[in-house]
């Protein structure tokens, strides 16, 4: 707790632990191992459409037994076959199955950005929640010290005659409830600091004052018109139709026959215990039409589960949009409140204060008793409590908003990160690279920025 509290670093700002989040977030790390998954699907559908090429090595023993000669032979055998395959026409399904892997890709991509949202959040929340800790802790303490005082001068009082015991215990009971509250602050700072460490990948130390806040949208309804146009969850769902429909027209295409090619090319020899050595070679090309007649049903079957699930993300392309409509307007609204309660602890801040001074006092003149004093101190405490919570609030309410417009990304905030790039690893396997070819070795390059090698 000491090294969030003291010490002469420079102060920690929001920004730095939003630097700091995302670039230390596992959550991320696993985002984007995902969509790199994504973009080998679109290299392994690219290269169904080339032709393959395969070796077979093969060595066979026999033997053959002739009891009318009374002889045995052994026979060795070794062949070497070079057989390479090419689709010629699968109906389009090759072809379907790379756009609908491109349009995974796409989704994963905006999936990245849902996950980049949500960690950036989380790294503002444990943000307000150590920086209200903060400030809570010394108020907290603050009133220890006041009330210490309280509780000296009340005995004093008593020793002169002015109070009676039961003045005294007041005072004495609301420092025990003073102590106890700040060890409970104490304990929710520990709390907070933790929660820091595990959202932005360090423990905090001094942390600043939160800077002025981003700008959302001028109205609810522009906000929700940001959402709905451009939210990565929308944008996501999208994509998902995009690829069940895809899915639907392979299905649909899968009764239709393939037609492919093969060559090959091979030698053999054979040896025998009587010396005998065979030699051969030789070559063939070939073409293979091959189409269903009878699966049992399976087509039909497969048909019927993919318009299923096509109709799912439809589904679930209506109750996300429905979701971000509804996610922005309580956003809007909790934004609302944090604000006007903001407002309203600094009215009762002012109140509570004047109230304070009032009855301290007139308790100087014996116009109020101690317990008057205590109540009067406790409510300006209670006062600070809520400004010290409600300014937190806005700051959580008002980059809530941001996320449900699908606006808080580390562009939009202009963090000074190097913000992580989707396409670089697409490009350099979307085409299917052979080892040691050009686009191979920028693979190898990638790979290596990312530390995957």
């Amino acid at each position: 707790m000491g090294t969030c509290l003291a010490g002469m670093a420079p102060a920690e700002t929001l920004t730095d632990a939003l630097v700091s989040a995302y670039n230390n977030s596992d959550l991320l790390e696993q985002s984007r191992a995902v969509l790199r998954a994504a973009d080998e699907d679109v290299a392994g559908a690219v290269a169904a459409l080339r032709p393959t090429l395969d070796y077979q090595v093969q060595e066979t023993y026999g033997y053959t037994d002739n009891p009318s000669l009374g002889r045995t032979r052994d026979t060795f055998s070794t062949s070497l076959d070079l057989v390479s395959e090419l689709a010629l026409f699968t109906g389009g399904r090759n072809r379907l199955a790379i756009d609908a892997a491109k349009e995974s890709v796409l989704a994963a991509r905006e999936g990245l950005v849902v996950q980049e949202q949500t960690v950036l959040f989380n790294a503002v929340d444990a943000y307000m929640t150590v920086y209200a800790a903060v400030e809570t802790v010394e108020l907290r303490r603050n009133s220890v010290r006041v009330l210490n005082e309280e509780v000296r001068a009340a005995r004093d009082r008593f020793d002169v005659g002015e109070v009676t015991r039961t003045d005294v215990a007041q005072a004495e009971a609301r420092l025990a409830q003073a102590e106890a509250d700040l060890v409970a602050a104490e304990g929710d700072l520990e709390t907070a600091r933790e929660l820091y460490n595990l959202e932005v990948g360090r423990y905090p130390g001094v942390l600043a004052a939160p800077p002025p806040l981003p700008e959302a949208a001028p109205t609810e309804t522009a906000a929700r018109d940001v959402a709905l146009r451009s939210h990565p969850r929308i944008l996501q769902a999208q994509r998902l139709v995009t690829v069940n429909e895809i899915n639907v027209t392979s299905a649909e295409a899968a009764v239709l026959p393939t037609l492919s090619a093969q060559a090959s090319v091979g030698y053999s020899n054979a040896d025998d215990t009587f010396g005998t050595t065979d030699f051969d070679s030789g070559a063939s090309v070939g073409l293979t039409l091959r189409g269903p007649i009878y699966q049992g049903g399976a087509l039909n079957s497969l048909f019927r589960r993919a318009k299923a699930q096509r109709d799912n993300t439809r589904a679930q392309l209506l109750r996300t949009t429905a979701e971000i409509s509804e996610l922005v307007g309580r956003s809007w609204a909790v934004r609302d409140v944090a604000r006007a309660r903001l407002v309203a602890t600094d009215r009762q801040i002012e109140a509570a204060q004047i109230a304070f001074d009032g009855t301290r006092e007139e308790a100087t003149l014996g116009a109020r008793t101690t317990l008057d004093v205590l109540d009067a101190e406790q409510d300006l405490l209670d006062a600070q409590a809520s400004r010290i919570d409600a300014s937190a609030q806005e700051q959580r309410a008002v980059y809530g908003l941001l996320a449900s417009m699908g606006r808080l990304t580390v562009d939009y905030l202009g963090l000074p990160v190097t913000a992580y790039d989707p396409s670089a690893y697409y490009n350099a396997v979307s085409t299917a690279p052979a080892i040691g070819s050009e686009q191979g070795i920028q693979l190898d390059r990638v790979l290596k920025s990312l530390g995957r090698q």
